[in-house]
């Protein structure tokens, strides 16, 4: 499978991230590790978490999903052949979170205890902190790539202008420039990554994982009613596209499947996999089909009549 360079970091993954949001919330660490087996033996290799995965849970109190992949690295010796995606600065509680220096130099250390690793492939700012300077977030960065502790860093949720002033900054100080963006990206959700973003990230080389690649299930065409809304637990987030524009999209993706003998789910991320701007979206799976049928994806080169089938469908 061919990879693709991580923006400038001299990492390179193939076309699918695996979202690690789902070890230890859906899923537990045995099927956690069934699942990590499958998807690197079918060729991919990047893994992208965070540390305050999975903290929502009832009992839980984060880095959860981090132990779960240290666990498996360790148990599988191969953490040379996959690349590790871990966020910093989502609350953790009143006293941690943000993305001051403190914070980071504790939270990477806790990191790569969880990961049983002494480096972190790609390490990322989680949400913007914009009661923090910059230059402090990023001297902090810094640090911690002249340690080892991390080969590249990213951003995630950050707005074009702050995106900007980054990478300013970064050139100004000397400091580690970010070489990924992980924005919130699909076939439904274009109009905000579009707008701006995308062009910024072209000229600048930064790769794009982006998340929600099938918004939260819906364009795996799992759900096209309200009464398909009880099928999981996240049913309930998916209402918002159960409008004119969602089916729109949906039969679109239908008709492309059945010319390509797919599925939604793979013209989805195929779509995706397809635009200049894109390196990997990440997706998550919590069963061996599930995981079979996105990574099937990657396989799937979609025609130009396709692309421009799906993009006006989803035009905004």
């Amino acid at each position: 499978m061919k990879k693709r360079m991580l923006g400038k970091s001299g990492l390179e993954v193939a076309p699918l991230a695996y979202g690690g949001n789902v070890f230890g919330w859906t899923i537990d660490e045995k099927t956690s590790f069934q699942l990590l087996d499958a998807f690197t033996d079918a060729g991919f290799n990047l893994i992208d978490t965070a540390d305050s995965y999975s903290n929502w849970v009832p009992g839980n109190k984060g880095g959860e999903s981090e132990t779960i992949i240290g666990n498996w690295v360790k148990s599988r010796g191969n953490r040379e052949n996959v690349v590790i995606a871990t966020k910093v600065g989502s609350e953790l509680s009143s006293e941690r979170k943000g993305l001051n220096k403190a914070h980071i130099l504790k939270s990477v250390d806790e990191s790569l205890q969880r990961l049983k690793t002494d480096y972190i492939d790609l390490y990322q700012s989680h949400f913007d902190d914009e009661s923090t300077p910059i230059e402090e977030t990023l001297e902090a960065y810094s640090q911690v790539v002249q340690s080892g502790k991390v080969r590249a860093i990213g951003a995630s949720n950050f707005s074009v202008d702050r995106l900007k002033q980054s990478l300013e900054i970064s050139r100004q100080h000397h400091f580690p420039i970010y070489q990924t963006l992980q924005p919130d990206y699909n076939l439904y959700t274009r109009q905000e990554f579009e707008a701006e973003m995308e062009q910024l990230c072209l000229q600048e080389e930064i790769g794009v994982i982006n998340y929600f690649a099938l918004a939260s299930g819906f364009l795996t065409g799992k759900y096209r009613s309200e009464a398909d809304l009880s099928k999981s637990q996240r049913g309930g987030g998916i209402k918002k596209y159960l409008n004119e524009r969602g089916f729109n999209i949906l039969t679109a993706l239908d008709e492309v499947a059945a010319r390509h003998n797919a599925n939604p789910a793979q013209v989805s991320l195929a779509w995706l996999m397809a635009r200049p701007s894109i390196t990997a979206p990440i997706a998550s799976a919590t069963s061996l089909n599930q995981l079979e049928d996105l990574t099937k994806a990657a396989q799937l080169t979609i025609t130009q009549l396709d692309i421009d089938l799906l993009d006006k469908a989803s035009s905004y």
